[in-house]
């Protein structure tokens, strides 16, 4: 090993709002923020997502090949379809109906995201 992930970061427009919607989609806090910068982490000494403030950030448009995703992440629940209406209340846009149970969602900022069944081997998320 070389090294270790300490955040995985996302361009934006807005770091604050975009941190909001991830704190609330995965039930993380804001555990840094800055006028440019901000990070949702279990907690301060734990790696997690960071938002990167970039005013001339151009949102990917998937699937146009032309406008790449740059990164997705694959988010687990319980209920697809229960948590669907839940993420829509954050500020995500539907895209498309990505397979068997699957959707894929744009973040605020344009980035994409699928809500995916948790897999049998996962604890329950809800609770």
């Amino acid at each position: 090993m070389i090294g270790r992930l300490h955040h995985a970061i996302l361009d934006c427009p807005d770091p604050a709002a975009l941190a909001r919607f991830y704190s609330q989609l995965l039930g993380l806090p804001v555990t840094y923020q800055s006028e440019d910068f901000v990070v949702v982490s279990r907690d301060t000494t734990t790696s997690g997502l960071a938002f990167q403030l970039v005013p001339e950030h151009k949102p990917p448009r998937w699937p146009d090949p032309a406008y790449p995703q740059q990164i997705h992440f694959d988010v687990m629940v319980d209920d697809v379809a229960a948590a669907e209406p839940a993420v829509l209340a954050l500020g995500a846009r539907p895209l498309a109906v990505a397979g068997p149970g699957h959707r894929t969602y744009a973040d605020p900022a344009g980035h994409p995201f699928c809500l995916i069944p948790r897999p049998h081997w996962a604890p329950p998320i809800a609770g």
